[in-house]
């Protein structure tokens, strides 16, 4: 007999279905009335006791922690750059163009923590650039210091080393950030740190509200910190230059000692 192929068989069967037919039948008739009143159930083969378990789930990463491990286990500025270029729980990383790490002196006596950076920064690759970094370099030549000064340079560093596009940094990205930043701090050792807007002060002393917190001298990996408004409020906000200016009197003052 010729084998029928798919579509030939297919309009067969739904010919029977429009007919009423309602169950499969054998070659040969079956005798309902001698069959068993119960199929005698099927015995499963044991399974293993290995086996029995379910399967093995994979343990959840602690970002937090193996950014601290990481941290940790870097001995140097150039080994933390490292560290930070291979941690892969940084997920905002993938639509940035470039790290930023560090810009100036990294034996300063001052050290900058910058806000997250913009797009002037991620296409520079370094902190502070275009009208607020011209703005920094002139507000700190005024206490005579810079990034390029011969005797009291300065190291700018900023709260995250990539762009996040369009949203602020959630709290569980700036936890993960911690441990790099203070190790950063750490590393440079330098006698002041000066906490440069909302986002150094958010992810190193959980705290917001950059205009309240200016001023007052703080403490960050065991080093003197000073929040201060950042160049960008400054350039919209002119009034808060006297301010500014007060807090730079302020670093100059404790550097000096």
């Amino acid at each position: 007999m010729e084998s029928l192929d798919y579509h030939s068989a297919r309009a067969l069967l739904d010919w029977q279905i429009e007919l009423g037919a309602d169950e499969c039948i054998a070659d040969t008739p079956t005798d309902c009335y001698s069959l068993p009143d119960k199929a005698a159930p099927v015995r499963q083969p044991a399974t293993p006791a290995h086996l029995t378990k379910g399967p093995v789930k994979m343990a959840a990463r602690d970002p937090v922690a193996e950014a601290q491990a990481a941290a940790a286990a870097a001995p140097t500025l150039d080994a933390l750059r490292t560290a930070l270029e291979a941690f892969d729980l940084f997920e905002f990383r993938r639509g940035a163009r470039n790290m930023l790490f560090g810009d100036g002196t990294a034996s300063a006596p001052v050290m900058i923590v910058g806000d997250v950076p913009d797009r002037d920064e991620d296409r520079a690759g370094k902190p502070f650039v275009g009208a607020a970094g011209a703005l920094l370099d002139r507000m700190f030549a005024a206490i005579d210091m810079g990034r390029d000064h011969a005797q009291r340079p300065l190291y700018l560093t900023s709260t995250l080393p990539w762009m996040i596009r369009d949203r602020d940094p959630k709290p569980e990205e700036l936890a993960m950030i911690k441990p790099f930043l203070l190790r950063h701090i750490t590393l440079a050792a330098p006698k002041a740190v000066v906490l440069m807007g909302n986002g150094p002060c958010q992810a190193l002393l959980a705290k917001r509200g950059i205009a309240r917190l200016r001023g007052t001298w703080t403490e960050v990996a065991g080093i003197p910190a000073l929040p201060m408004c950042p160049p960008q409020y400054l350039l919209r906000t002119p009034e808060a230059k006297r301010d500014a200016w007060a807090d730079l009197l302020s670093l100059r003052a404790a550097v000096a000692k």
